[in-house]
Order: C-alpha cells, then structure tokens, then sequence
C-alpha cells in the first residue's frame, strides 16, 4: 500500500501533555436529588435528576457494555447502579429519593446495590403503573 504522509501546520505547535492544563469540575450542589430506576424485561436504566426533573446523569445497561440477553440479567442491574454511584461523587447531595418502576429481573439487585452504598436515602417509592380495571372475565362456558 504505501506510507502514510503526515503534514504539520507551519506555525502550529503542538503541545505535550504536560503543557495541557485538564479542567476541573465544579462540584453541583443538589440538596435533594432523584434517582429513578427503570427496570424492563430486557434493560434496566438509571437516572439521576433534581427536584424540577432535569436531568444531570443517565446510565443504560447497554451503555456499560452489556449486550443482547446479559442487558436483562441482574448482575447488569446492579453494574448501571454501581456506575451511577460512582458518577455521583461529582455532586454534593444532601439527600436521595429513589423511585423505582417496571418489573425487570435488574430492579431488586439495583435496589440492593443503592442500599450497600450507604447513601443518604430518604425515600423509596414504586411509581409502576397498574391497571385499574384489569382484564374481562372469560365467558361462561357453554356445554
């Protein structure tokens, strides 16, 4: 094939990574934040937001690297919560209201993993819709 040319900018220089200042993050102040815990038959999500509901951070299992059926496994469940606790040391937070929805085999070892993490939790609620009617009866049967 060739060698590959490489061109510089005259004029340009370039830096080493020494010369790069990194930035720093500013810690966000959140007095009380929400993680909601979505857990589906074939994901489970977890997302951190503020009281108003705007979103700060937001992990899928597929956004770990899991793929096709380990995304619905438990241990899945348990790796977004891990992820999203280590991401929330960027934020100072006060307290944690948890709300957890769907039926998924990722939601209880989800819910384990928050507990293990010892986090100022004040507040759990299941916010799973349920069917208010519910299904018809069968017909009677007819011999």
């Amino acid at each position: 094939m060739g060698k590959k040319r490489v061109t510089t900018l005259s004029g340009i220089e370039e830096k080493t990574p020494s010369q790069v200042q990194e930035k720093k993050k500013k810690k966000i102040s959140l007095p009380v934040a929400r993680i909601y815990i979505k857990a589906k038959w074939n994901n489970t999500f977890a997302t951190l937001t503020d009281e108003n509901g705007n979103v700060y951070e937001s992990i899928s299992t597929g956004q770990i690297g899991f793929k096709g059926t380990k995304k619905s496994t438990p241990y899945a469940g348990s790796r977004v919560v891990e992820v999203l606790v280590e991401r929330l040391k960027d934020y100072s937070i006060e307290k944690i209201k948890v709300f957890v929805n769907g039926f998924g085999p990722g939601r209880d070892s989800a819910l384990k993993m928050l507990f293990s993490k010892e986090l100022p939790i004040i507040m759990i609620e299941d916010i799973t819709p349920v069917p208010f009617g519910g299904p018809t009866p069968p017909k009677v049967r007819r011999v």
